[in-house]
């Protein structure tokens, strides 16, 4: 039986290699809801985790927005966590918890999560995954196969992201 719906468009897929202790993903945020709001349903950003070393609370972090994503409020977390970067830098993981509890998620939950690391395994894959193709701070993009680094600068970056997506969504309406 054939389908008779007009032919849709595929959902492209931009990567975003984030760290959440991480200022230059903060400023970041505006870029990736302007291109929300842009693309809509065309445009599936996923976090990818990047927690690098010299920030004590960005494996947690990485960590606690999986637990936020399970519970159906990821990106609104990411967005709170990294609104927020001093307090996380002073209180670590209690502070994970306590946005959890004012975004109305089962912080206890959190807690646990934090504790049984039952996420590590994915922000570990994330991790090795980034390194491999050539990720080194944060932010990074990464969308039709192109690796755009935000980590130096963020000049020009969602114009060049833009250019990329109408190239690749215009490929898929012919």
């Amino acid at each position: 039986m054939s389908d008779s719906s007009p032919a849709r468009a595929e959902t492209l897929v931009l990567d975003v290699w984030c760290e959440l202790q991480c200022p230059d993903c903060h400023s970041a945020l505006d870029d990736l809801r302007a291109l929300r709001d842009r693309y809509g349903d065309r445009l599936d950003v996923r976090l990818r985790h990047f927690p690098l070393e010299k920030h004590k609370h960005a494996f947690a972090a990485a960590q606690a927005a999986e637990e936020a994503l399970e519970q159906g409020k990821g990106w609104p977390y990411v967005e709170a966590v990294l609104g927020r970067v001093e307090e996380l830098d002073r209180e670590g993981e209690p502070f994970l918890v306590e946005v959890a509890r004012e975004l109305g998620l089962d912080a206890e939950e959190f807690d646990t999560a934090l504790i049984d690391g039952r996420h590590i395994l994915i922000v570990d894959a994330d991790q090795a995954e980034g390194k491999a193709i050539g990720v080194t701070g944060t932010p990074t993009y990464v969308i039709g196969g192109e690796r755009l680094d935000g980590g130096k600068s963020q000049e020009g970056l969602r114009e060049r992201i833009e250019e990329i997506a109408d190239r690749l969504l215009a490929g898929d309406e012919a």
